[in-house]
């Protein structure tokens, strides 16, 4: 038996939040969605931009970025939105310089009832009282680091207090 994958529904007052933090949607998003609140973090914006996306609230994701806040809003005609499934925050680095944070997280969607993931790394300003999205860092997840390699007379890296090259090397 499969499970079919369903896009979030719509936000709403009452339900659990689409972004995952387990609040209500009046306590969480919708006051960041809806400009009555600023975001209290560049993790709490990007969840409020994923849960825009979720809730269809293009204006808001438009002048939530920074290359098109100043700039007036303007619908696009009527595309068919992703169905987004669930959000992964794996990291949030807050004022890695005075000012600029970054998260990175996974978006989940489904697609032709196929689910798809968007790995990104963002980076976020505080502008004027305010968490904006500036831009994206890096797609997909990190590269992986490589272990420095033992040279012949190092201690071995087993731990076993012998040289490199009367231990694992041989």
């Amino acid at each position: 038996m499969s499970t079919a994958l369903t896009p979030l529904p719509r936000p709403v007052a009452g339900q659990p939040c689409s972004c995952g933090s387990g609040k209500d949607f009046a306590l969480c998003c919708e006051p960041v969605i809806t400009r009555r609140a600023p975001a209290a973090s560049a993790e709490h914006l990007m969840r409020a931009r994923f849960t825009g996306h979720v809730a269809d609230a293009a204006e808001f994701l438009h002048t939530s970025y920074l290359p098109t806040s100043t700039q007036p809003f303007v619908p696009e005609p009527d595309t068919a939105p992703l169905g987004w499934t669930r959000l992964v925050i794996h990291s949030h680095e807050p004022e890695v310089r005075p000012g600029v944070s970054n998260v990175d997280f996974t978006a989940y969607y489904v697609d032709k009832g196929v689910e798809g993931a968007l790995h990104e790394k963002s980076e976020f300003h505080f502008l004027k009282g305010n968490w904006i999205f500036a831009r994206t860092l890096r797609q997909g997840p990190a590269p992986v680091k490589s272990a420095v390699k033992a040279g012949r007379n190092d201690p071995c890296p087993c731990g076993s207090g012998k040289k490199y090259k009367q231990c694992c090397l041989k």
